[in-house]
Parts: structure tokens; C-alpha cells; sequence
């Protein structure tokens, strides 16, 4: 028999739930209060692995968002992508937060288990491979890690092929101001997006002038935002290493906290913060 929807204004009246959807059935609870698989003794391993599967599903939801964002932004419907952006940057300080947790874990906790992570590294994951490229970090080199999954590296390459959000961004902002998009840029596919001067200067126009452009600046900012919350996240990932294992080389085999750094410097929406110093 198929699974009836809850009436609320039956409560206290209904006393048999047996044909009614319950909490665990809707969320799939079981299934994943199930998927935390210790491979060692250690206590802190669960702490570890659920700290890791939260932060691929808040990354679920980043991608849900970013993507509707950006068919939003396509379709003028600004006000919904405002919403959506605002989303993202809280989802971000949730992820910030998680590090507080993880760092309860000292080196000799971390040490009991991470033999058994073998060459497994936080590098590897594609829903955040997939963030960077929807926001305009493009390194295709970063594919490599990802050419075990043929599903995975398929929907990678396809991002590459299209428009990054950042990218969407500008476009609508040169056809704002000028009337139409034939002075913007072409879109940078397949590498990292780099500063333009157009581009700066045109952000530069919105900031003069912020009562005629109010519907550019206020995405500007919450473009700003989202960098921000997505800064502090990789600091304090760099923080939460380098207190655990040091330099040590990062499992993947990777640098660890070197590598970690050196992704501190990539600047997503490089022009909205160059402009500051022009204004």
C-alpha cells in the first residue's frame, strides 16, 4: 500500500501512522546513517568521515543552487538569483563551522587512522572540482584526478564547454550598461578566469553610480559575499591541516598544507576586488 501524505491538522486525532509517511522514509534516513564505514579502530575516524560526507552534501546544494542561479541570471529573473547567491554564501559559513569540530582532533588521533585513507585526498572530490568551474577557476588539468569516473570526468569536460556563472555575469553586465553584449568578452572556457580591464572598468562605472546600476551593484556585492565566506573556507582548511599534520605531505600526494596555500591565492571574481583601489 503506497505511503499517504501527512495531514498536520490531523495531529493528536490520527494515532496510526502505519499507512502515513514517516521522518526516516522521507529523508532515506537509514540508508544514510549507513554509510559510515570506520576502516580502523580509532574513535576519531567516524568524526572524520562524517565531517567529509556533511561537507559533500552541502556541496550538493551549493551545485543545486549555482546552477538555478544561473539559469536565473539567463532569464533576467535577478531577484530569485539574488536569493539563491545569499543561499550559497550561508552555506559556506555552515561549511566554516564544521572546521571547529574537525579541529577537536589532535595529530595522535589523526595519526591512528590515516594509514587507512591510502592515497584517498579531499582533492579528489568532483562536486568541488565542479564548484570551482562553475564559478571560473578552470584548471582542465585538474580533470586528471577524476579520469577513474568516465560519468564524472563527462559532466566535468561539459562544464568546461559552457559559460561559467562568473562568465553569465559578465555578459549581463556589459548589456546592462551598453544595451547589448557584442563589447563583452568572449567567456573563458578552459582556464582560470583572469582580470580584464574591460571588465574592471566597467564594474568600476557601477560602483560611480551605484543609483543607476543598483541591480549590478547589488550583485556585485553578493558576488563579493560568496568569495569571502568561500576564502574563509579554504583558510581555515589550510588552518585545520597544518594544525593536524603539519607540512606533512597531504594524502593523494599532494604537498598538503603548501598546495593548500597556494589555492588561497586564486581569486574567483578578480575585478570586483581590484576596483577597490580605484575608487
Amino acid at each position: 500500500m503506497s505511503k499517504q501524505p501527512y495531514d498536520p491538522g490531523s495531529e493528536g486525532a490520527q494515532t496510526d501512522f502505519s499507512d502515513s509517511m514517516s521522518y526516516g522514509d522521507y529523508l532515506h534516513i537509514d540508508n544514510v546513517l549507513a554509510q559510515q564505514h570506520c576502516l580502523s579502530d580509532a574513535h576519531d575516524e567516524m568524526l572524520f568521515i562524517i565531517q567529509h560526507q556533511t561537507a559533500e552534501l552541502w556541496m550538493k546544494q551549493i551545485l543545486h543552487e549555482m546552477s538555478a542561479a544561473r539559469q536565473a541570471l539567463k532569464a533576467g529573473d535577478t531577484a530569485n538569483m539574488f536569493k539563491m547567491l545569499a543561499r550559497v554564501s550561508r552555506i559556506f559559513e555552515q561549511l566554516n563551522n564544521q572546521w571547529d569540530v574537525l579541529r577537536t582532533m589532535t595529530p595522535a588521533d589523526y595519526t591512528r587512522f590515516r594509514r587507512w585513507l591510502g592515497p584517498s585526498s579531499g582533492f579528489q572530490s568532483y562536486q568541488y572540482r565542479m564548484i570551482e568551474y562553475v564559478l571560473g577557476n578552470r584548471n582542465p588539468n585538474m580533470l586528471k584526478p577524476h579520469e577513474h569516473r568516465p560519468d564524472v570526468l563527462q559532466a566535468l569536460t561539459e562544464e568546461l564547454e559552457r559559460p561559467s556563472f562568473y562568465d553569465e555575469v559578465i555578459r549581463f553586465l556589459f548589456k546592462t550598461i551598453d544595451g547589448d553584449e557584442s563589447a563583452a568578452p568572449e567567456p573563458q572556457l578552459d582556464c582560470p578566469h583572469v582580470a580584464i580591464p574591460e571588465v574592471q572598468a566597467k564594474w568600476k562605472l557601477v560602483y560611480q553610480d551605484i543609483n543607476r546600476y543598483w541591480t549590478l551593484y547589488e550583485l556585485s556585492e553578493k558576488l563579493v559575499d560568496l568569495e569571502d565566506y568561500f576564502r574563509r573556507w579554504r583558510f581555515n582548511h589550510v588552518t585545520t591541516v597544518e594544525r593536524v599534520i603539519g607540512f606533512k605531505r597531504g594524502t593523494g600526494g599532494t604537498s598538503g598544507v603548501k598546495y593548500l596555500k597556494r589555492m588561497l591565492e586564486v581569486e574567483l571574481f578578480p575585478e570586483l576586488w581590484r576596483l577597490r583601489g580605484d575608487l
